[in-house]
């Protein structure tokens, strides 16, 4: 009898583990974002930046760039015809130098009047009133942003009608509503323009330290010379940056002066008009060059202030 002696198996080798390819390539990019801030940062900005380089600044260039076109008087179709015709009648025409004017007259009016009430509005939150009220406070301050643009300016010339209760109110001081026209058209801007001017006012103040006006009451400092001397000073850039919100919206509105305006026009109307009705848009775009000139010109006097670091 034979006895067979069996072999031990050889040892079976285990399979390796290793990192499949994809999650290898996720850790070197992950590890490559960490040590490269700038780029995960570029990254990050890409698709914001396209969308306003592409989107914005490239639609807006492409308009602007019909303003030096034509359109044919007889198809009415535009002309890629490149001539400086509509700038200069843009420059040159009454028309638009009046509207330019009133326009820019309207903006500078609704920004002091928006400067005037928000300071001590500004103020009051910032130094005066207590954790609480400041939360209150800005609550309100933001509550007429939640409702439409359209709803507000036809509340105001509900408020500004021959019937309306500004009205009713008045007469019997023996007053009367100013009605529609450029006074309604002011005191609606205002007010819908007046928290953007508020809120950039209050962060400013609210980065004053309490220290100063402390140290300007121990030196002997009345309230009204704390405020010129001390508080004015360093809430001017954020003074600035509120009047930039205020001109600059008001420089392009259109649709409050059709509402409360009466017969009255501004730039933006014209812009319209002409998009519209008359389906010229090479004088269109040749008009909003203006608004476009004159805020420029106003962010480049502001710049140096440092009101943009407010905004």
């Amino acid at each position: 009898m034979t006895t067979e002696t069996l072999s031990p198996a050889p040892p079976s080798s285990a399979p390796k583990t290793s990192t499949p390819a994809p999650r290898r390539w996720t850790r070197g990019v992950s590890s490559f974002l960490t040590t490269h801030p700038r780029t995960r940062l570029s990254l990050l900005l890409a698709a914001p930046l396209f969308w306003l380089v592409v989107v914005y600044i490239v639609a807006l260039a492409l308009l602007l760039v019909t303003a030096f076109w034509r359109v044919d008087p007889f198809t009415n179709e535009i002309v890629i015809d490149w001539t400086l015709d509509n700038i200069v009648t843009v420059v040159t025409g009454t028309l638009y130098q009046t509207v330019t004017l009133r326009t820019v007259g309207v903006a500078l009016l609704v920004t002091v009047i928006d400067v005037v009430i928000a300071l001590p509005i500004a103020f009051y939150m910032a130094k005066v009133a207590s954790p609480r009220m400041q939360r209150v406070l800005v609550i309100a301050v933001l509550m007429p942003l939640w409702a439409s643009y359209l709803v507000k300016a036809y509340a105001w010339r509900s408020v500004l009608s021959q019937e309306g209760i500004l009205e009713w109110l008045l007469a019997p001081f023996g007053l009367h509503t100013p009605g529609y026209g450029l006074t309604a058209t002011v005191i609606t801007l205002s007010y819908l323009w007046l928290p953007y001017v508020i809120l950039p006012i209050y962060a400013g103040l609210e980065r004053v330290p309490d220290s100063l006006l402390e140290a300007s009451a121990d030196l002997g400092g009345k309230t009204w010379r704390t405020l010129g001397s001390v508080v004015l000073p360093l809430a001017f850039p954020a003074i600035i940056a509120g009047t930039i919100f205020a001109f600059a919206l008001s420089l392009g509105d259109y649709i409050t002066v059709n509402i409360v305006g009466g017969a009255n026009q501004m730039l933006g109307n014209l812009i319209y008009a002409n998009i519209g009705a008359a389906g010229n848009l090479p004088l269109a775009a040749a008009i909003a060059l203006i608004p476009i000139v004159i805020i420029f010109g106003y962010l480049a006097l502001v710049r140096r202030t440092g009101a943009l670091n407010n905004l």
